[in-house]
């Protein structure tokens, strides 16, 4: 489907790719991974060919007739309703249905409706609408306007738009920045089955663990592709590493062999001609060189010097909204305590941001008690927080307003430097910071009080996954309680220890885990697709079922033997793929033992993924005829 060969480019002098060079076969799901700014987006570009290729112009080849699809930008505010626009993404539906409204000539006619049944244009309504949904939009949001939603709604349905036309070849730079934790995961599910080739770029670990069958990492200017997952990438780069140094280990040891006999008898003329062998061999000798990491800039969280007894917050019988007429939440009784870690879930426009916002005072309750100890310091991270840095001024400047008038400037660079920013960088212009840089500032502001509580409002949407790694870290290490929301699964996982649960306008305590949450979230998807079948299908005058028929019954049968079989088949070589890993584990075997293993690896990995799919439509089948 796509092929690279021996890219080369570079932007402003600084080298993306040198000699780069991957395959992407069709029907595969790939992740795209790499730390921030080593040019992820700029290869989508490439593709798209949004920028100038490089001087070989056969450096990127899609196949001939592929189509190419991918989010442009956010949906214009018109007065074009949602699902129009999405419709309107199926160029050819689209067009069309326009020339039938306008086509005389009988045979034209025909050609047109002929046409439009072979894509099954009448359905489409529904299939936008089954988008949408998952994507988090109600049945009354399909009739809005897009000038009514907000850019981040916009951007949905321009997520929504480009999913609906089904290109051949997807292209997806970070969808999962504009979704809540229920967009995601429906997300996931339909990249996962997407019957066609997908190429996605997400530092969100957990998506790439579930939906990718590939991953292509770009490191030191080059590309790599392994089957299987995020997890498995890091797995099998491990067993590369430890390989390479036991490579590396093993020629110093016959170099410095080489070398003592050079030295001490190179003099002698006896052994002059041994000595000039063995110089020639330690030319001959080609370093095996390591990739240096690149070190991910710590985060940190000051632990508050004074120590308050529990109960640290709490909201009792609170009416929580923005005035009469916009009440979001209703009877709201929480409590939080100092050790607490809790991450809040729901479904976008449920009132989880309300919620934090009215617990960090930012906005005041419309009716209750909002009860806190008056030393109590809270700090409050919103990414929307992005637009209130001020422009034209420096990272030493935001963070010289944090600090007495009279503070000597090495104190001051000395603050900016423990919130991550190097001498280079505190001279740095907020609208010169990346994403993830303007990210580290505020969470360095609004932590430099040693406040006793976190307050996090989606903090990972700009950072790469060892970043959000590091923010696992100082969570974990901050010692007062913390409030979480966050589309990151493997972030709340890896940081919280109990879950409130925002929806149809309360705020409660929710008796579960993520993957709890999850599996009712799925279900509750799964559900409304089937009502909304039945309620498509079903007849004016309800019959009785008829009894199955011997084929049925057979049918059926055979689809439990599939099931029943893939997931022995999946356990199996993911039995297999534990075996090999707690080899590799143990110690780096010789290096033909190695490849051997990677390569059996690689093989099971494939098999529980095809066994997966397998599974996965045969239990779908069962479900339909239930």
């Amino acid at each position: 489907m796509l092929t690279i060969t021996n890219l080369d480019f570079q932007v402003e002098a600084r080298p993306l790719f040198e000699s780069a060079s991957a395959q992407i076969s069709a029907g595969w799901k790939v992740g795209l991974v790499g730390r921030n700014g080593t040019g992820k987006s700029t290869l989508l570009r490439l593709i798209r060919e949004d920028v100038e290729h490089p001087t070989n112009d056969a450096a990127i080849r899609l196949n001939t007739g592929a189509r190419l699809g991918w989010v442009a930008q956010e949906v214009a505010p018109t007065d074009e309703t949602v699902l129009d626009v999405v419709l309107a993404a199926d160029t050819e539906r689209h067009a069309l249905m326009q020339e039938a409204e306008t086509a005389t000539d009988p045979n034209r006619i025909g050609e047109i409706h002929e046409r439009l049944m072979d894509i099954d244009a009448w359905s489409a309504e529904a299939r936008a609408a089954e988008v949408l949904h998952g994507l988090g939009f109600s049945d009354e949001d399909l009739g809005r306007a897009t000038k009514e939603f907000s850019g981040g709604w916009r951007m949905r349905a321009a997520i929504a738009g480009v999913l609906f036309s089904q290109p051949d070849f997807l292209l997806l730079d970070e969808p999962t920045n504009y979704l809540d934790l229920e967009g995601a995961a429906w997300l996931e599910t339909y990249i996962r089955k997407y019957p066609y080739t997908v190429l996605i770029v997400s530092h969100d670990r957990e998506m790439l663990n579930r939906c990718v069958t590939h991953t292509m990492a770009l490191e030191h200017r080059k590309l790599s592709i392994t089957p299987g997952g995020y997890d498995d990438w890091l797995k099998l780069r491990a067993a590369k590493l430890a390989q390479l140094e036991s490579q590396q280990a093993k020629q110093a040891k016959e170099r410095a062999h080489l070398q003592s006999f050079v030295d001490r008898f190179r003099a002698k003329a006896s052994k002059a001609r041994q000595a000039q062998s063995r110089i020639k061999m330690l030319e001959k000798m080609q370093d095996i060189s390591i990739p240096v990491a690149d070190r991910t800039t710590p985060f940190h969280f000051p632990p508050p010097a004074d120590k308050l007894a529990p109960p640290m917050l709490e909201l009792k019988d609170a009416e929580l909204g923005y005035g009469e007429g916009a009440r979001i939440l209703s009877k709201v009784n929480l409590r939080l305590d100092p050790d607490d870690r809790i991450a809040i879930v729901g479904a976008n426009g449920q009132g989880k941001t309300t919620l934090v916002k009215s617990i960090a005072e930012r906005l005041p309750l419309m009716a209750g008690k909002r009860v806190t100890p008056k030393a109590v310091r809270i700090g409050y991270f919103s990414q929307d927080q992005l637009d209130e840095l001020s422009e034209g001024d420096s990272v030493l400047d935001h963070v010289r307003r944090l600090l007495p008038p009279d503070t000597p400037p090495a104190k001051v660079r000395a603050v900016a430097a423990g919130m991550g920013f190097s001498a280079e960088k505190v001279e740095t212009k907020v609208e010169k910071l990346s994403g993830g840089e303007k990210v580290r500032l505020l969470l360095g502001l609004m932590s430099h009080s040693a406040p006793h509580i976190l307050i996090l409002d989606e903090p990972t949407s700009h950072l790469d996954i060892d970043s959000r790694e590091a923010l696992i870290y100082a969570l974990n290490d901050f010692p007062g309680a913390v409030l979480l929301i966050t589309h990151d699964v493997y972030l709340a996982e890896a940081t919280a220890d109990r879950l409130w649960l925002v929806k149809d306008g309360r705020a409660t305590t929710y008796d579960g885990d993520l993957e709890d949450y999850r599996a009712l979230v799925m279900k509750a998807d799964r559900a409304e697709a089937k009502e909304a079948k039945s309620k498509e299908t079903k007849p004016k005058q309800d019959a009785p079922k008829p009894a199955a028929s011997p084929e049925d019954k057979k049918r059926l049968s055979a689809l439990k033997k599939k099931a029943r079989e893939a997931e022995e088949r999946m356990e199996k070589a993911n039995a297999a793929i534990a075996k090999i890993d707690a080899k590799l584990a143990e110690g780096t075997p010789p290096p033909d033992e190695l490849d051997k293993l990677l390569k059996s690896r690689a093989t099971h990995a494939e098999t529980a993924e095809e066994a997966e799919h397998a599974w996965l439509e045969a239990a779908e089948a069962l479900e339909a005829n239930a």
